[in-house]
């Protein structure tokens, strides 16, 4: 393993919290979230405890895969706000010992961005992959006066920046090796963007598509030693910054130079089924090409822990301490937790699970209150991925209030960037806030028992006693945790005293540890 510096203390307590930008907080009316309205609303994400926020792409795009396709690498959105604006989000979230991570597109821009402008006009130019006679498969031809057609690296509109090829292949010339001087480019390029946004004040970076980079790479090894070079540059010049990778083979990545990766519904060679096995219910975000399984947080009670487990054991066997896994609730590509089947009543079992777990824990925007995924949505900026893979259902305004727009904007409804959830009984901020025995105080407090417990944490011994129903798991020797996900009681053989820290639904008595449908259970033993 190639020897870092190690991560920075602070990553260890990071509790991730996502925003996407444009449905979190509309401060002008626009219709559409904006920084100065994160910035608003950061008091909300003080009182829940997160401490690293990690915005969506916030830079100047046409925004057809909703920002997604980067025209500007240094210049914020309009739509968003302005430098300044982000500035002062970066002051007030560090007021409050918050840290905020941009999200970096490093495999491709927009068709729109003055590089490609260039570079479909200029046949010298390399920045990106260019097949001059013809059409190879999946190329797309040439809008300029360049000959031939470009390679897209995700949607038509976002060409490939070219990073190389692993490998030569005589019937396609146009390859060119990982040390030509395009791919030089571009890596001096990731370079200058991320240190301008370092040297702005932000602490580090989310990767989209970080594995994307050298083509017919089958084994990631040109794309890692490109994260490895750009690692030992930034312990260098930023030795407080940190790389979330969005890879979803921690086992890979993180040896390769990010601090973190996801688990993730895709990636590894097992296509993201360590999350999948967690939360995919078969509705929401559905990708054709999943093999049906049975997933552990349903009602049903015909999932398993174990494919989580053993994937999390096989990848922390392999960083051995030199990065972490973390674990999020959803994200603005996968269905949010409650979807389709799963209701507000499962959620907090599954909270219990994800923050007494020792990877690090990811919330997506509203998740701490329940929200829905909304399905039935238009198209809007790509989201549409399938028939059954919509993502803007995972996209809707945060829900604040009981007010217009559930208090996401003053804008008439025909003019927000999504519809709120329709439901009247939509969970809000403002309803949970006064109820404390809600979602939101449970994840509240769930957070806090994590951040002042060390046991919680990702440095903690985790013993797993039981992978069925219920879970059942020993947190550095201290703590027993208990979760049951499934509709119906579930019971357990465990002879232990202990203290309840946060319970529900879960007894233990004369050897056995009893837990009703959705209940869970966190003890101190001995206490």
């Amino acid at each position: 393993m190639t020897s870092f510096r190690p991560a920075p203390a602070w990553l260890a307590d990071a509790v991730f919290y996502q925003i996407y930008p444009q449905s979190f907080a509309d401060s002008n009316g626009d219709g559409i979230g904006d920084l100065q309205g994160i910035t608003e609303r950061l008091d909300h994400l003080a009182w829940l405890g997160v401490n690293t926020v990690w915005l969506n792409p916030c830079f100047v795009s046409p925004f057809r895969d909703a920002g997604y396709d980067v025209a500007d690498y240094l210049t914020v959105a309009p739509r968003y706000g302005s430098a300044d604006d982000l500035a002062a989000l970066v002051d007030e979230a560090g007021r409050r010992g918050i840290r905020i991570l941009l999200d970096l597109v490093a495999g491709h821009t927009s068709d729109a961005h003055p590089w490609f402008r260039a570079s479909a006009d200029d046949p010298d130019d390399h920045r990106y992959i260019w097949a001059p006679e013809g059409r190879p498969e999946g190329f797309i031809p040439s809008p300029g006066t360049r000959p031939g057609s470009y390679l897209p690296n995700f949607f038509d509109s976002q060409p490939a920046l070219n990073f190389g090829y692993a490998r030569e292949n005589p019937a396609e010339p146009w390859r060119q090796p990982v040390d030509a001087e395009g791919p030089r480019a571009n890596r001096a390029a990731l370079r200058e963007i991320m240190d301008h946004w370092l040297r702005f004040g932000i602490s580090g970076f989310r990767v989209d598509m970080a594995a994307s980079l050298v083509k017919d790479d089958p084994d990631k090894t040109e794309t890692a030693a490109i994260w490895t070079e750009l690692r030992h540059w930034l312990d260098r010049a930023h030795p407080e910054a940190v790389l979330l990778s969005e890879w979803g083979d921690p086992e890979v990545s993180v040896p390769a130079g990010f601090h973190t990766d996801f688990f993730l519904h895709f990636g590894g060679p097992t296509n993201g089924l360590p999350l999948r096995s967690l939360w995919s219910n078969g509705e929401g975000t559905v990708n054709a090409a999943w093999d049906p399984l049975d997933c552990f947080f349903d009602p049903s009670g015909r999932g398993s822990a174990r494919p989580f487990v053993e994937a999390y054991d096989k990848a922390t066997t392999a960083l051995a301490g030199s990065g972490f896994v973390s674990l999020p609730t959803a994200n603005h590509d996968f269905s949010r937790l409650n979807c389709g089947p799963r209701t507000a009543e499962q959620l907090p079992a599954a909270f219990a699970f994800q923050l007494t777990w020792p990877t690090l824990p990811a919330i997506y925007y509203g998740d701490e209150i329940g929200m829905r995924y909304v399905a039935g949505l238009p198209d809007k900026e790509g989201s549409v991925l399938g028939p059954r893979y919509n993502r803007a259902g995972s996209r809707t305004p945060m829900q604040w209030d009981e007010g217009p727009n559930a208090g996401f904007s003053t804008a008439p409804e025909d003019r927000l960037y999504l519809p709120p959830d329709p439901s009247p009984d939509r969970p809000t901020v403002a309803a949970q806030r006064a109820d404390e025995a809600s979602l939101l105080h449970l994840v509240r407090r769930l957070i806090a028992l994590r951040r002042t417990t060390p046991e919680f944490g990702p440095r903690g011994a985790v013993e797993v006693l039981h992978t069925g129903y219920p879970f059942v798991y020993v947190r550095g020797d201290r703590f027993l945790v208990v979760v049951n996900p499934r509709r119906s009681e579930a019971s357990y053989g465990y002879s232990a005293t202990g203290r309840a820290l946060e319970v529900s639904g879960v007894e233990s008595a004369g050897g056995t540890i009893t837990a009703r449908g959705f209940g869970y259970g966190i003890f101190e033993l001995g206490g």
